[in-house]
């Protein structure tokens, strides 16, 4: 069993503008602080926490082109308490769980099932694991209304995030540990 947390892993999610005043908006990357993988490698199982209230706003972007100024210290707080408050829902919804029900590997990776937990829902998500070597790259798109998640809008709805946004978990198999807190 390998153990990842936020010192040995990374977790971002990429949100995506739409509306008519898009074209004003940015794109953003979020990265979540707190939260627990763990691999079972001999059984191919994944189950993972991440804590609703710990993301934070990497930068922002827009078609495809980070933009790492373009939000000053005011702007990402305000981001962040609206994505952990109106949102997410995060003191009622404290916690997003991810157990995997199976495992299929493929040319590069993995094709992972699992039940996602998000705002008190359960449903279904498909996670894609590529594998470069050590270090593995899990990437699934959630559709945030299937999760009774309403996107972010303002001014109306003329502003407003895509319902799916990415979330992606980058690992190094070296920087995992066993629960003993022995390396693999």
């Amino acid at each position: 069993m390998l153990h990842f947390d936020a010192d040995s892993a990374d977790c971002r999610v990429f949100t995506f503008r739409d509306g008519l005043l898009s074209m004003m908006a940015h794109d953003l990357e979020l990265r979540v602080t707190h939260f627990a993988l763990d691999v079972d490698e001999d059984r191919r199982a994944v189950t993972a926490r991440f804590d609703a209230t710990s993301l934070r706003v990497v930068q922002a972007s827009r078609d495809g082109r980070p933009m790492p100024d373009a939000l000053g210290a005011r702007e990402r707080a305000q981001i962040e308490r609206s994505v952990g408050g109106d949102v997410l829902h995060a003191e009622r919804f404290p916690e997003v769980v991810f157990a995997s029900t199976s495992a299929t590997e493929r040319p590069g990776g993995f094709a992972v099932t699992g039940t996602l937990t998000l705002h008190g829902v359960s449903r279904p998500v498909d996670v894609d694991v590529r594998l470069d070597g050590d270090r593995a790259v899990a990437e699934a798109r959630v559709h945030q209304p299937d999760f009774g998640v309403k996107p972010f809008t303002a001014m109306l709805g003329a502003l407003k995030v895509k319902p799916d946004v990415v979330v992606r978990v980058t690992a190094t198999r070296a920087a995992g540990v066993t629960p003993s807190g022995a390396s693999p």
